[in-house]
């Protein structure tokens, strides 16, 4: 009996056959718009890439358009959701045979370089030209996008280009760069370039790191130079490579880039200062240092934010995090998904879309060959042994907004987390920009969620390096430029299954803020004194200064001439009134988008822009208790450089640079001062400019 079941129970396993691993993505065709054969009219010049390696290039911040490059050139508006003419450039513009070596996505523009020349499409005008200004070759671009909305901050980091030619001689050659999305270009002067030694592989606006950086290439070592302080003082890590090297900007203004060749993938994680290879986890018991050391030979790389996955020549599909310690590859299951036209892009976090565009016999327009990888649902699988994700919530209300840190001001945020029970996740933060953002946090418990669990608390304090005392100077970039920075928060040990948690990331401008202004109370104008007319001051209104009582090279001799001045309504309003015999002390006020903040209390300087001398001190260096003689602005001027320098700082908007020139002059009287106030006119115009540094 026990035999007869034992047969039975065979036979039925032989009718039911095992079961066989699912299939990474299935294909399917996208074809649209064919019903009956005819001949479609194709207009202008067809395009393609002058390499044999295809690729793919896909708008950053405008998800469903994307330019595929290889034999054919394709343009989409809807994700290839529908079949394709070969993309063409206007006959009109005469470019021959247009062979394209790069393009770049700018704001609403796409830019091609087309033959060694760059011309650009506005896809949403429909409108082509040719770019103006360039006078030299070029065959590649580089940019970023900004994708934080229409803050003027973000709009700017989308509208810097550059323009260069790849493998030419970096002593000689010739870049361009463009601030309106590349409509035209001027060129771009490195200093010391001409004795720089290599070629160029590439040159790149760091936004992440306010730095520009040129990658220089020299017998098979690669390594970046930076421009300004303090990285121009030393080269980023060399490392090895062969063939050409392509570099992906990752998306987000973060500091991650990609750098492949036929032979090899490498990541930097702050803008090229340090390279590594990216590691290979075949199984969980084969690994490789790099793909090099696996033998393999890239045909696609695709990353966004926070993802990257790489297609081989050996037809092996690749999936890797860029998070802080997941920068390495896993295999997924064998599928025969590599052709010659196969590319990889991801069209939304955790999703991976494998493309191939398909010929028609029939029809000009090509069909498109889709296989999609939904890649939380691969990293499932039981084979692949992967950790389950240690966190159920990640969040903060600072996610994907710009903030702006003015000087000496402090920026607070706060992110919350919530870890599956049982676990212990690390929260980290990071700043890209080190030299110019420095940063405290704190975690503490914040009670419970509705399921019991406990939920922490991520308090955030950033503040500009320089000011906050914890670095030394010639770590921090110069006070007086203006740069940019982004914060992250992510899991330290996050595991590479956390596909949908991604790190919460914001981009700080620490600089001036354009919202803010500074407005001197005028309580008692000559308008409501009825004294001036608001209607007539408007109405280009102005006065005259006799030539007895001014001297615009403020050392005090008499002019030769009366001087017209035009009164700038708009920007001082009507007239302070104030009584001519009674010691006058401005009260300033600090206003944000039209609304009052508070009243400043910092030292200032009166600066007399149109020359005038008409006016006395109250108080001597003595009665004011200066220990030594104050200067003033004769004394100042008296030297021969500064006559030459002062005139052109004294009628432009006092900024950053303006306060480190006269923070370097005021010091002497500053000592003199020491840390009595100041109440002499004379040491107050220089010695507290010097204090207004430390103070506004």
């Amino acid at each position: 009996m026990l035999v007869s079941m034992l047969v039975m129970v065979a036979a039925t396993l032989r009718l039911c056959p095992l079961a066989r691993a699912q299939p990474l993505c299935r294909n399917h065709i996208v074809r649209t718009g064919k019903v009956f054969p005819m001949r479609q009219q194709m207009q202008g010049d067809h395009e393609r890439l002058s390499s044999m390696t295809t690729r793919l290039i896909r708008h950053p911040c405008q998800e469903n358009i994307a330019l595929y490059l290889g034999r054919q050139l394709f343009f989409t508006r809807n994700n290839f959701e529908s079949s394709l003419l070969p993309f063409s450039i206007p006959t009109i513009l005469q470019v021959g045979v247009p062979e394209v070596t790069h393009a770049h996505f700018a704001g609403p523009l796409l830019l091609l370089v087309v033959n060694q020349k760059v011309y650009f499409y506005d896809y949403e005008a429909e409108f082509w030209a040719p770019s103006r200004g360039i006078k030299h070759p070029v065959s590649h671009l580089s940019g970023d996008n900004c994708c934080y909305g229409e803050h003027f901050l973000c709009l700017d980091i989308s509208s810097f280009i550059f323009a260069y030619l790849y493998g030419d001689a970096i002593a000689q050659t010739k870049i361009y760069f463009s601030d309106n999305q590349g409509r035209t270009f001027q060129k771009y002067l490195q200093k010391g370039q001409e004795e720089l030694v290599g070629s160029l592989g590439g040159i790149f606006y760091f936004h992440s790191l306010s730095q520009i950086g040129l990658l220089l290439i020299n017998q098979g070592r690669a390594q970046f130079l930076y421009t300004d302080y303090p990285l121009n003082h030393s080269l980023g890590l060399p490392f090895n490579y062969s063939g050409s090297l392509e570099v992906i900007v990752a998306p987000g203004q973060k500091g991650i880039l990609l750098l492949w060749f036929e032979k090899n993938l490498l990541i930097s994680k702050n803008v090229g200062q340090l390279v590594d290879s990216v590691p290979v986890k075949e199984s969980q018991s084969v690994s490789h240092s790099s793909i090099l050391e696996a033998n393999l030979t890239i045909h696609s790389v695709a990353a966004n934010e926070n993802e990257m996955a790489v297609l081989t020549r050996e037809n092996k599909l690749y999936y890797g995090s860029l998070g802080i310690l997941t920068n390495f590859l896993i295999k997924f299951a064998d599928q025969n998904l590599w052709s010659q036209e196969t590319v990889l892009m991801f069209t939304k976090p955790g999703i991976l879309q494998v493309l191939t565009p398909i010929p028609d016999a029939s029809f000009p327009a090509f069909d498109f060959q889709k296989c999609i990888v939904n890649i939380q649902a691969v990293l499932m699988d039981p084979q692949l042994q992967i950790g389950f994700c240690k966190v159920e919530l990640l969040q903060a209300d600072f996610e994907d907004k710009m903030y702006i840190i003015d000087m000496n001001s402090k920026l607070e945020l706060a992110a919350f987390m919530i870890p599956r029970p049982g676990t212990s996740p690390v929260p980290v933060v990071t700043v890209s920009n080190p030299h110019s953002l420095g940063l405290q946090a704190v975690i503490y418990e914040n009670g419970y969620s509705y399921d019991g669990n406990i939920e922490y608390r991520l308090n955030i304090s950033l503040r500009q390096q320089q000011h906050g005392g914890r670095a030394d100077p010639s770590f921090t970039s110069r006070i007086q430029k203006p740069t940019m920075s982004t914060v992250t928060v992510d899991i330290a040990n996050k595991e590479i299954s956390c596909v949908d948690l991604k790190p919460l990331t914001a981009i700080i401008s620490i600089g001036c803020d354009i919202d803010k202004k500074i407005v001197v109370r005028n309580e008692i104008s000559a308008c409501n004194k009825g004294i001036l007319d608001p209607v007539t001051l408007q109405n280009n209104y102005s006065y005259v200064i006799e030539k007895d009582a001014y001297a615009l090279d403020f050392l005090g001799q008499k002019s030769t001439e009366d001087l017209v001045v035009r009164y700038p309504y708009k920007k001082l309003g009507c007239p302070l009134l104030v009584y001519y015999d009674i010691p006058w002390k401005p009260v300033v006020e600090l206003w944000r988008d039209g609304s009052f903040q508070e009243v400043i209390h910092a030292e200032y300087v009166l600066l007399e822009v149109n020359g005038l001398f008409t006016y006395t001190y109250s108080l001597t260096a003595r009665t004011a208790l200066c220990t030594s003689q104050p200067q003033n602005w004769s004394s100042i001027l008296l030297s021969v450089w500064l006559a030459y320098m002062i005139p052109k700082v004294l009628h432009t908007e006092w900024g950053r640079r303006v306060w480190g020139l006269w923070a370097h002059l005021g010091r002497s009287c500053a000592r003199s001062c020491g840390h009595v106030p100041c109440k002499c006119c004379a040491c107050t115009e220089e010695a507290q400019t010097h204090l207004k540094i430390k103070n506004v």
